[in-house]
């Protein structure tokens, strides 16, 4: 049905988890900018972050920081959830990032501050969150 795929182990610097650029080396893992993406819910926080292309370095969310229940969605658990990433982050060495902001959850603000605290230099925020234009067809009047 195909080529088999084999995959190989090397030692050295070229692990395989980074694509060959055209000189034969494996790029850095080291970028200057970057992406994050928070996604805050009523009910959870999800904090992704990427490489300007899409690769995703880390992510974390307040469900599995531990929290549960109604506490996923409180600030204080988005600030755990950014001080987890920027813990995953220390070998990328991230210095600019971009922000996209999806949701309308109490944890936006609170993880946008706590990026900033981090020592992150925020170039932009992005505010992606959907917004019915119309919305589904209304429901017929009711007939007594």
């Amino acid at each position: 049905m195909g080529k088999k795929k084999i995959v190989t182990k090397s030692g050295g610097e070229s692990g395989g988890k980074f694509p060959k650029t055209a000189e034969g080396n494996a790029t850095s893992k080291k970028a200057v900018i970057g992406r994050v993406y928070i996604n805050s819910s009523f009910n959870n926080t999800i904090i992704t972050a990427t490489t300007k292309s899409g690769d995703v370095l880390a992510w974390a969310s307040a469900g599995s920081m531990g929290f549960s229940g109604p506490k996923k969605a409180t600030p204080f658990a988005a600030s755990k959830v950014v001080s987890a990433i920027v813990e995953k982050l220390k070998t990328v060495g991230k210095e600019e990032i971009e922000v996209f902001i999806r949701g309308v959850g109490s944890g936006r603000d609170s993880a946008i501050r706590s990026l900033i605290n981090q020592g992150f230099n925020v170039v932009s925020v992005k505010d992606m969150t959907p917004i019915p234009h119309n919305g589904p067809k209304a429901p017929k009047p009711r007939r007594v």
